[in-house]
């Protein structure tokens, strides 16, 4: 892919004001390629990213954002492919799988909401917009995706809320698809850590946020007591590529 596609590609990226524009921007511009000239333009960002660019840093935020949200589609499984049988290599850091695959496991139990009876998903979900912070407590235990949806979008909610929710064991599927489809949160570097030094984090969420680590916390997944080891082995590889670096002076939304 040549230059000025991936040049382009950044330049449109950090036009758009919004990181949820920005997801859905390189959703459907990605959708007009070819797979393999997605998957060219994809690693060609990943390689200026590697390289400590700023703004191939925050376009990469973007591409791990979406490639997090679709992980189960069939377009993320062809650019794997892509990516392995082209050798790809910074593409494929972000989409490489270990063997096994994470272990399903069951969802805890709806929290008791003091009505006497178990609520519905419908009642849960009003409850989700309460300012109550008593409330709040309860509904971070809720095992059902629609409610947690509705709690994450509650003004009411904090980072240290979300990132209690991202540090639970075991980490529940809830959880996993809500934050993943959660760019307000996700963007946010202590959620994203969080969720790497969770061993319940499934790699098709781990493997794509680690792209976007700065050097510190590249070295604390490396030295996570928890952390598996194909994320392990992915955080060495990208310290070895990313050398330490001024402190940027602007902000972003990496930050």
């Amino acid at each position: 892919m040549p230059s000025e596609g991936t040049d382009r590609l950044r330049r449109v990226l950090l036009s758009l004001p919004d990181i949820t524009l920005r997801v859905g921007w390189l959703r459907a511009h990605l959708a007009e390629l070819r797979d393999a000239e997605a998957a060219e333009l994809l690693a060609s960002l990943c390689e200026d990213g590697e390289r400590q660019d700023p703004s191939s840093r925050e376009a990469l935020l973007v591409v791990a954002m979406l490639l997090v949200s679709d992980a189960e589609s069939p377009f993320v499984e062809r650019l794997r492919e892509h990516a392995e049988e082209r050798r790809l290599l910074s593409l494929w850091r972000l989409l490489r799988r270990s063997a096994g695959g994470a272990r399903s496991r069951s969802e805890p139990p709806v929290p008791d909401y003091g009505s006497g009876r178990e609520l519905t998903v419908g009642e849960r979900r009003s409850l989700a917009r309460s300012p109550n912070r008593r409330v709040l407590e309860k509904l971070l235990r809720d095992p059902h995706p629609l409610v947690l949806r509705q709690l994450l979008g509650n003004p009411r909610l904090t980072e240290d809320d979300v990132v209690r929710l991202a540090a639970r064991r075991p980490l529940h599927s809830a959880i996993i698809q809500t934050l993943a489809q959660s760019p307000r949160w996700l963007r946010r570097p202590r959620v994203r850590l969080t969720l790497l030094l969770n061993p319940g984090t499934p790699e098709a969420v781990s493997m794509p946020l680690l792209a976007v680590c700065t050097r510190p916390e590249l070295l604390e997944v490396v030295h996570g007591v928890d952390t598996p080891l194909a994320l392990r082995g992915s955080a060495r590889e990208l310290l070895d590529r990313s050398p330490p670096l001024p402190r940027p002076t602007t902000s972003s939304l990496l930050q």
